[in-house]
């Protein structure tokens, strides 16, 4: 494989270079070679073996810092499916169940309709994103109910601690009557408070306890703990991706307001933990979590439990995630590969995060996946992420 002279050597190739890492190097090398991206970790394993391992670019352009297999990036929505996880071990462990009333935890965080009608949120719609709450990035300008009540998306400097959020977000009035309807949301930092007031104790402390040390993810955390190893974070630009920049807001998609990012947010111990976007860590952290759901990781996480999150909860439902998708607990179900124009197989578990990051589990082929990259939103949903899906599976065919 070649690179251009602006971009280091690829690390984690072997001498024999199979057709898959062909495929894979070309999809990653092309995305920096036209500068979508700055820097990306792939990790491509099938029935626990490595297909491919590759880190290739900068984790740092400007100080000429090497992105390698093992730094740590800040991980926005990638920490969704950890803090599911943990929910779910707690569901395991006979502590909730999934249609609980989440006021049996949180007795405060009551959101009413927009009538003022009360209404039962349920673990299972929190999991699910279907529980009418929403995101304040996604309200199409400042003006918006949640940026009004001053509701933090767990991206930025808020200042605030999660107790203090959840009070702002129940506040708000829900969007739709839970269970009727799909919303991408702040849910699982709802969670994230349901998992301290179960367990006793602060979120970071229970999922430690729960899902990372468990699994050996010893780098996935809230703080990152190695600041030496952290990746400069990059938005997607002409004719270059640029530093991002503390406080810059940049919004995911055309008519929202967009996420103030902070990226110093990832070094501060004092900021609160959100469930949703908070965590840092590698790229094999979250291959060790991936790897656990899709194989129970002897007897870690219950079959029927993984079954369950694996179910699309949402059946008949057209998702704004995307045609062919559902949701399950914790991250996106493909109900209709043709829909999708997707080569994955049915019931492929898929998501990714804002700060640049894809991963998907195609249970059916026995199929992990994960990119990480340190450029948004190219990393998340550009075009990057179409290539490199299609060509591990061109190479799978090879």
């Amino acid at each position: 494989m070649t690179f251009s002279l602006s971009c280091p050597p690829a690390t984690g190739a072997r001498h024999s270079i199979s057709g898959l890492e062909a495929q894979v190097a070309h999809a990653v090398h092309s995305a920096l070679a036209d500068q979508r991206l700055v820097g990306a970790v792939v990790l491509v394993y099938q029935h626990g073996q490595a297909l491919c391992r590759m880190a290739a670019g900068w984790a740092d352009r400007e100080a000429r810092s090497a992105m390698e297999e093992d730094t740590v990036l800040r991980w926005a929505s990638a920490s969704k499916p950890v803090v599911s996880a943990a929910v779910l071990r707690l569901v395991a462990q006979g502590r909730v169940a999934l249609d609980d009333p989440i006021t049996a935890w949180l007795p405060d965080f009551r959101p009413r309709l927009p009538d003022g009608r009360e209404a039962c949120i349920t673990v299972r719609q929190l999991l699910s994103h279907t529980a009418g709450l929403g995101y304040r990035f996604l309200e199409p300008d400042g003006q918006g109910a949640y940026a009004q009540a001053g509701v933090s998306d767990g991206m930025d400097a808020s200042g605030i601690d999660l107790g203090e959020n959840l009070r702002r977000i129940a506040s708000v009035p829900l969007l739709y009557a839970p269970g009727t309807a799909w919303g991408y949301s702040l849910a699982v930092d709802v969670l994230g408070g349901v998992v301290e007031a179960l367990c006793g104790m602060a979120l970071p402390q229970a999922v430690e306890a729960l899902v990372t040390r468990p699994l050996g993810m010893a780098d996935a955390g809230f703080v990152c703990r190695d600041a030496a190893r952290l990746a400069t974070a990059y938005v997607n630009g002409s004719p270059a991706p640029h530093r991002l920049q503390e406080g810059e807001v940049v919004a995911p998609f055309e008519g929202t307001v967009g996420i103030p990012y902070s990226p110093a947010r990832a070094l501060d111990a004092g900021a609160y933990p959100s469930g949703g976007a908070g965590m840092v860590g590698t790229a094999d952290d979250l291959r060790h979590l991936l790897e656990a759901l899709r194989t129970g990781q002897g007897g870690w996480m219950p079959e029927h439990l993984i079954a369950e999150m694996g179910r699309d909860q949402t059946p008949g439902q057209e998702l704004a995630a995307g045609p062919g998708l559902g949701f399950g607990l914790g991250f996106s179900v493909l109900r209709d590969p043709a829909l999708a124009r997707s080569p994955e197989s049915p019931g492929t578990w898929r998501w990714g995060g804002a700060y640049g990051h894809a991963w998907w589990v195609d249970r059916a082929r026995g199929l992990t996946v994960v990119a990480m990259t340190n450029t948004l939103y190219e990393g998340m949903s550009g075009r990057f992420v179409t290539d490199l899906r299609d060509a591990v599976y061109q190479g799978l065919q090879a």
